[in-house]
């Protein structure tokens, strides 16, 4: 008998974990050094930055991939979109010059894409597998293994990168997703099938309509939203504080990625107890609200701290840990309360509008900071994020007895354009 216990001593899971891992390792150690390429081949931070735009679009098509996702086997869509992202990044390697960036720009579409439907068809896959109790160690141990190789594996990355060229991280790529993919031809299980309706299109938004149509559903999807949306602005504004706030160079933004990943990495461990203790929707509130303090902190350094110093310096990386500790949290509470009260037929599309809702809001924040920052004082934008951190706590109200019900709830009904027209 198998001494894993929990999640782990499921083989089904233990092979599409493994899967997890190998593409994860990947995606840290792609996503940086496309931006990086670029740079070097246009010497332009615009032509760069386009990068991360053009991963951001799929999120306008999660709606369609999440619908994808509940309309086919979860595991046959999986298996099938690590294999072709092996075979799609080959393409990188006709890159030779400036001229060729569109290559860069088109795989890097094609890579967002494939993350969507990765996302939402693993969702479906841990509801076929794991009891309700189960879930909560299975996102923590996915969060924990994607913080702890964005730790690493960018560092794998750069130096490939840098050693080797391009080519090296390319290779390292494609072997990654192929492995995936072998796992996935492993995994065996009875896959719960499509209801009565999910081919047809008009069932493409009840995702949303089932986030939205739930009262604590609807408030999680909002909370985190617009929470992780204004951190659009911490991004646009990550260098002046880094340079300006902490008197510190613009290098220093890896050391501090890895205290933030090293915070996430507990998150990711400790997420399920803290759950069973306090249930998923508190645990979103307490995450945001560890990510509210975070920002908080990170304004008083800049306002009223000497930049450079030693304890302006200490505080900001305490923050920057609680933040990551925060984000876990507020990940893992989500996705396990989804994926929990979601019917199984609904886990691709459900998950995909809660994706949406994170990424999109995000993006757009981004690309109006990028606006702001020329005009406005970077610490106005940091004070502006902490407000509208704590108003999304707020919002959620956890402090309210009504709130620790939620354990008690079931399976939210589908809507009823959910039939075949």
């Amino acid at each position: 008998m198998s001494r894993l216990q929990g999640p782990l001593a499921r083989p089904p899971f233990r092979r599409l974990t493994m899967a997890w891992f190998t593409t994860n390792i990947a995606d840290s150690a792609l996503y940086l050094m496309l931006a990086v390429w670029v740079k070097d081949l246009t010497d332009n931070d615009a032509a760069a930055a386009l990068v991360f735009v053009f991963l951001g679009l799929p999120a306008f098509i999660a709606p369609f991939t999440g619908k994808l996702a509940d309309s086919m086997s979860r595991r046959l869509l999986m298996l099938i979109t690590n294999f072709g992202v092996a075979i799609a990044v080959l393409a990188l390697l006709f890159v030779q010059s400036g001229s060729d960036v569109w290559i860069i720009y088109a795989i890097t579409l094609v890579y967002g894409t494939a993350q969507y439907l990765i996302g939402a068809s693993q969702a479906g896959l841990l509801r076929d597998m794991l009891p309700d109790e189960e879930l909560a160690s299975a996102n923590g141990l996915f969060t924990t293994i994607d913080q702890g190789l964005r730790i690493l594996a960018p560092l794998i990355g750069t130096a490939l990168y840098v050693a080797f060229g391009p080519e090296a991280v390319v290779i390292l790529t494609t072997a990654c997703f192929g492995i995936a993919g072998v796992f996935m031809l492993t995994v065996r299980l009875q896959e719960s099938a499509a209801q009565p309706g999910t081919q047809e299109f008009g069932g493409m938004w009840t995702g949303f309509r089932m986030l939205f149509g739930n009262a604590q559903l609807r408030m999680v999807t909002i909370a985190i939203g617009v929470g992780f949306g204004i951190t659009g602005l911490l991004n646009i504004m990550v260098f002046p504080l880094i340079e300006q706030g902490l008197g510190l160079p613009a290098a220093a933004l890896g050391p501090i990625q890895t205290v933030q990943g090293l915070g996430a990495v507990i998150g990711g461990v400790t997420a399920a107890l803290v759950i069973r203790r306090i249930g998923e929707y508190r645990v979103v509130a307490l995450g945001l609200g560890l990510l509210t303090a975070c920002t908080a902190a990170a304004t008083a350094v800049v306002l009223f701290m000497t930049a450079g110093t030693v304890a302006a310096i200490g505080v900001a990386g305490v923050a920057w840990f609680i933040g990551g500790t925060g984000i876990a949290w507020t990940v893992v509470g989500a996705s396990t309360f989804r994926i929990r009260l979601i019917p199984s037929h609904a886990q691709g599309r459900a998950a995909a509008a809660m994706n949406m809702s994170i990424n999109l809001p995000q993006t757009v924040v981004m690309i109006l900071g990028a606006g702001l920052i020329l005009s406005l004082d970077f610490r106005i934008l940091l004070i502006a994020c902490a407000v509208v951190l704590l108003a999304s706590v707020v919002s959620m109200r956890p402090w309210r007895r009504a709130v620790a019900k939620d354990a008690e709830l079931g399976e939210v009904s589908v809507p009823v354009d959910e039939t075949v027209e």
